[in-house]
């Protein structure tokens, strides 16, 4: 197996990677906003690292993923100016922010269950971790990098850029930064408009605010990746990932504030996922083709054609590298529908497969090819690409056109088992509920059963005998315990 090689955005170039410590690897990225319902766009970046979350697993590492949860300081103007978007929707909805918050995280945690995205091993908020936040901004002051105004504290970006590279990220230059920028309304305190907020003092409208040492007010919205991923990763850490529309201001301000705050880079790798765009445009409200997540499942938005199944939205996104640019239309969707069927069907098939004494197939080949290409920058289009190519011989075996031994049918199962259901998170829907339907069986003879118990409590044997045998005749097996029963469904 080869090693895995990830592009690093910092550098811009891939590289093999080697965790910081053997065996172990810290994993942070920016999730949500939580003001509304997800929506395609959001997707993206969770399954992309979802992916590279399962992988590392896969591959044996212990890994701890962070992923946070923004319900405070992220404004609706990010030159640091207007009001918080979660206060503005609560304002809206005539709710308290931190029901909007509530609500909001509920619905993306549901929609990213039903995207088979697993869940963080740590799911931080910013409202959560304020004394954090503080302690941070103590630090980039006492290093001289931010300044105190009118009970404000903002980053001096000029002063940073005299000692470091600001603009690295992103591959912006200050110069170009300076030339393209102008001094915005409001901006009066601060000394350049390129510096940005790492606490603002609270009008007396605004809803939000904490005590600080500098006033009542809030953070700003750069502040609490810093603090959060630091606190749960260590002052260096793996990889931090996130949309590419972040990369500029929000991970340059990020990287920034932890060389201020540490003096050296707290990110080892930076990790970008591409954005999806709807029929060649760019996806916002203002255009009309803002799709939420609920609105693709259900089929209700104007311009969706039919609904669309998580698994499909999955795949979909799968079948992009995740540093392309992915569009959007309902001839792509219908198209990585079929594909998936056909995909997942030819696994059922597996089962059906007749062995013989010897291989005419090399299952050996398919699985070097298929680790090369995850190993090559998690390039998932070229993945399923291979997988597609194993489909063809799972057709030709089934057909008679080709045969398999009983112990290479086994590793071709567990190749895919590994590969579309453990690294890309793909089943059918039929399997995602099973969950449920073994959980409303077990509730079903559970019931049967204390009905049993109460019939024999008033000496009824007949109703007992008649529920057990009937029980019986369908596969359980019951044993009497002191405390009640014990069941289980003979395979």
């Amino acid at each position: 197996m080869n090693d895995l090689v990830l592009y690093n955005t910092l550098t811009r170039t891939k590289e093999v990677f080697k965790p910081l410590n053997p065996g172990h690897v810290g994993i942070y990225v920016c999730g949500p906003t939580v003001y509304g319902e997800a929506h395609l766009g959001h997707a993206r970046p969770a399954i992309t690292f979802d992916l590279l979350f399962r992988y590392l697993k896969h591959l044996g590492y212990k890994v701890r993923y962070v992923r946070n949860i923004t319900d405070v300081g992220h404004l609706v103007n990010d030159a640091d100016e207007g009001e918080d978007k979660i206060a503005v929707k609560a304002r809206l909805e005539e709710l308290e922010p931190m029901e909007v918050v509530q609500i909001y995280t509920n619905s993306y945690r549901q929609n990213m269950t039903q995207l088979n995205v697993l869940p963080p091993s740590i799911e931080p908020t910013a409202s959560g971790h304020i004394i954090e936040q503080i302690e941070t901004i103590k630090k980039i002051i006492e290093s001289g990098f931010a300044y105190i105004v009118n009970g404000s504290v903002y980053f001096d970006v000029e002063k940073y850029a005299a000692s470091y590279p600001y603009g690295e990220l992103s591959g912006r230059k200050i110069e170009d930064l300076y030339s393209n920028t102008r001094d915005l309304e409001g901006q009066g305190e601060k000394k350049s408009s390129l510096d940005f907020a790492l606490w603002k003092k609270a009008t007396s409208g605004h809803i939000m605010r904490w005590p600080s040492p500098w006033s009542d007010g809030y953070p700003g919205w750069h502040i609490e990746c810093t603090s959060m991923s630091t606190k749960y990763l260590g002052e260096t850490f793996d990889i931090h990932g996130g949309g590419l529309d972040l990369m500029f201001p929000h991970h340059e301000a990020e990287l920034a504030q932890g060389v201020a705050c540490f003096g050296h880079h707290t990110v080892r790798h930076w990790m970008h996922n591409n954005l999806i765009t709807i029929n060649g445009q760019k996806m916002g409200k203002s255009l009309g083709n803002f799709i939420t997540l609920n609105e693709l499942f259900a089929g209700t938005h104007a311009i969706l054609e039919k609904a669309y199944s998580p698994m499909v939205i999955r795949f979909f996104i799968l079948q992009a590298h995740y540093r392309s640019p992915l569009d959007f239309s309902n001839a792509a969707l219908q198209a990585a529908e079929k594909g998936l069927e056909r995909l997942l069907n030819a696994m059922s098939l597996l089962s059906e497969l007749k062995v013989s004494d010897q291989s005419s197939i090399d299952i050996s080949a398919l699985k070097d090819k298929c680790y090369e290409a995850i190993n090559d920058d998690l390039n998932s289009p070229i993945l399923i690409a291979n997988l597609f190519e194993g489909v063809k011989l799972i057709n030709s075996v089934k057909e008679g056109k080709e045969t398999i031994t009983a112990a290479d049918l086994e590793l071709l199962k567990q190749l895919y088992k590994d590969f579309v259901t453990d690294i890309l998170g793909l089943q059918s829907e039929m399997s995602k509920s099973s969950a449920s339907n073994d959980q409303a069986l077990s509730d079903v003879v559970d019931f049967l059963l204390n009905l049993r118990l109460e019939a024999k409590s008033k000496k009824d044997w007949a109703t007992s005998d008649r529920i057990r045998n009937h029980l019986t005749e369908l596969g359980f097996v019951i044993k009497d315990t002191k405390e009640g029963f014990e069941w289980e469904l003979k395979k």
